[in-house]
């Protein structure tokens, strides 16, 4: 059907009328300059999850450890790394985070850790209690072992492949409402868990809020695994020219949930900057915030953005403009 001449001429003067601010609402901010010349070595531990959560525990804090005396500043662990990844397991292992480190190990670990070995930490998930909901929880500590943000999983897992996989969080979690961006001693990190990986728009967000680097606790089954896993985490980097962490679970072939593993370091250009396998394992990779304005004047993406057609609202940021008072670290 031919376009009446009314809308033709509208769509011509929309494509001529080229505003590449306009792609986001607020307009994208740079990443700021990071603390110590934007370089750091960054360590990944994929862990065995057991049933016993002291054992997990303690096994977090060993590999946290040895990751900081070979030199890591920022660690970051895997999804549900003090539980196995079931409705049953969820409401068991469950901490109330806000009621304080007293009554939650897993964080008192962490806090302790990150305080002792001066390191920040990105500390996975764990399943979090709160108001009667069960939620899947990222806590990030910074060197000094102070809570620097909490982070909720947005998406949850509810999927349904035939005779492949059937999951569905929701019959047991409760979806968080915010996204997260905290300025650390490593910089401006931004934090997604595993299903988050697959919306772009919630990556492009914290991309425009100038983070340096995503990461993304997460435990990928062995159905979607091999297909998706790196795809995505290539995918999130090079469309937002970021450096882009997933930290998995390492696979126990008995379990009732099967992690893929294959923890990733992804450079803003797709490159893989360090991997694993399936097992257990600790992965490191030196990372330089340089690449991000290299890669961004090599690609100008940004100023490229056909925003006349198109446009993202960062609902979030434009009540935090309009309420300065409300402004904060994280959000």
């Amino acid at each position: 059907m031919p376009i009446p001449s009314s809308e033709c001429c509208a769509s011509m003067a929309m494509a001529s009328d080229f505003q590449s601010q306009w792609a986001r609402r607020p307009h994208s901010e740079p990443p700021p300059k990071a603390p110590n010349g934007g370089k750091y070595k960054i360590a990944v531990c994929q862990l065995c999850v057991t049933s016993d959560k002291e054992t997990n525990i303690a096994n977090a804090r060993d590999r946290i450890e040895a990751a900081a005396d070979k030199g890591a500043q920022l660690i970051v662990l895997p999804e549900m790394w003090n539980c196995p990844i079931s409705h049953e397991s969820f409401p068991i292992y469950a901490e109330e985070i806000d009621a304080g480190l007293e009554v939650s190990p897993s964080l008192a670990m962490l806090a302790d850790v990150a305080r002792k070995k001066k390191v920040t930490i990105v500390g996975g998930s764990i399943p979090e209690r709160s108001g009667g909901n069960l939620y899947n929880t990222c806590c990030v500590f910074d060197r000094n072992g102070d809570l620097k943000a909490k982070f909720r999983k947005v998406h949850l897992f509810d999927i349904d492949i035939p005779r492949k996989i059937t999951f569905r969080e929701s019959d047991t979690l409760t979806p968080g409402e915010g996204l997260c961006v905290v300025d650390l001693d490593v910089g401006r990190v931004a934090v997604g868990i595993c299903y988050d990986i697959r919306f772009p728009e919630m990556a492009m967000l914290y991309a425009s809020r100038g983070a340096h680097i995503i990461c993304y606790p997460g435990a990928f089954n062995m159905v979607t695994g091999p297909l998706h896993w790196e795809l995505l985490q290539k995918a999130r980097a090079v469309d937002n020219q970021i450096f882009v962490v997933t930290c998995s679970q390492a696979r126990i072939p008995s379990a009732d949930y099967t992690a893929w593993g294959h923890s990733t370091v992804v450079g803003p250009f797709g490159e893989i900057l360090a991997t694993t396998e399936h097992e257990e394992a600790t992965i490191f990779a030196d990372i330089d915030y340089s690449e991000l304005d290299t890669r961004r004047q090599n690609m100008p993406l940004e100023f490229q953005r056909r925003g006349n057609l198109y446009h993202l609202t960062d609902v979030t940021r434009k009540e935090l403009a309009a309420n300065p008072m409300k402004q904060g670290s994280t959000s």
